[in-house]
């Protein structure tokens, strides 16, 4: 930029001293003096008294001062801008997220945000909640997908509350004809997977009395629904990981509501590039139209 002699007075001014500010500039302090000689110059009136005890300014240096420093402060904003436009042109972003978000909602928020910033190249990494959060901290991924409890110290944005079902094999009708009740699970078997077990399908589970005899674990959500067609036992999804996986399978709500909540996690400590602020942007606006909500501002 072509704002130099203005940077150079206004440290001047800043630090009383054209030693100083050749210091601050990390120019020679005869650069500073030509400096202000070709500003005083270019005005036509002189900016500065020099003295041995120092300088001040000129009624005129007073009267410019406001102007110099709004020009700096503009340059500042247009630099800011100019990084931010190219932080959204170009670069990369790793999105980390379990599988009923990658299934359900990654297709269509890496679609839209790819329409809008198709020079930046976005990756998914599929894991466990505990795993999601591990690799935003480890900044390994930019952005993750994962549900509370969140133990690890991020930034955490809540999305949605995800109510939990019960996943019956078909034709089975529960006993109230609308919700699953204590009745209901007596001596059943149930189905899930193990990184469920310690999270929101523990809670259920310890409220109806189901020991851990009584589970048997899958690997993922469509082989519980396989095993539970089979007769196996008694599935609990939550009602994202169910949208798109198929079965001849009965799916009742528990009699008390349960539910999880999805929540996206960034670095606490990291300043997010506008990319990344972009992406969190049209995550937002995709779940507050999806669920017809609205989420707090990023």
């Amino acid at each position: 930029m072509s704002t130099f002699s203005y940077q150079v007075f206004a440290t001047v001014v800043r630090y009383q001293s054209f030693y100083q500010a050749s210091q601050v500039l990390n120019v020679t302090p005869s650069a500073v003096s030509h400096s202000i000689n070709q500003l005083e110059e270019q005005l036509g009136f002189p900016l500065l008294i020099r003295s041995r005890s120092g300088m001040t300014l000129t009624h005129d240096g007073e009267l410019v001062l406001p102007f110099i420093q709004q020009i700096l402060d503009d340059e500042t904003d247009l630099l800011q801008m100019s990084k931010n436009i190219n932080g959204l042109r170009l670069g990369s972003i790793k999105i980390g997220a379990f599988s009923s978000v990658c299934i359900n909602w990654l297709p269509k928020i890496i679609s839209s945000f790819s329409k809008q910033y198709p020079d930046i190249e976005v990756s998914i990494v599929q894991g466990s909640f505990e795993d999601i959060s591990k690799k935003v901290k480890a900044g390994e991924i930019d952005v993750g997908f994962t549900t509370l409890p969140v133990t690890d110290n991020l930034t955490t944005i809540p999305l949605i509350e995800d109510p939990i079902h019960c996943v019956t094999p078909a034709g089975f009708v529960p006993k109230n004809k609308k919700s699953i009740t204590q009745q209901d699970i007596i001596n059943q078997k149930f189905v899930l997977q193990k990184i469920d077990y310690d999270r929101d399908t523990k809670s259920v589970l310890d409220d109806y009395n189901v020991t851990i005899n009584s589970i048997n674990f899958s690997i993922d959500d469509q082989s519980i629904i396989s095993m539970v067609e089979a007769g196996i036992g008694f599935g609990i999804l939550p009602k994202l990981a169910l949208k798109k996986i198929q079965g001849d399978v009965e799916i009742y709500p528990f009699h008390q509501s349960y539910t999880r909540q999805i929540v996206l996690v960034t670095g606490k400590n990291k300043v997010a590039s506008p990319s990344v602020v972009e992406l969190v942007t049209v995550i937002k606006d995709f779940v507050e139209k999806t669920y017809e909500i609205s989420l707090e501002s990023y």
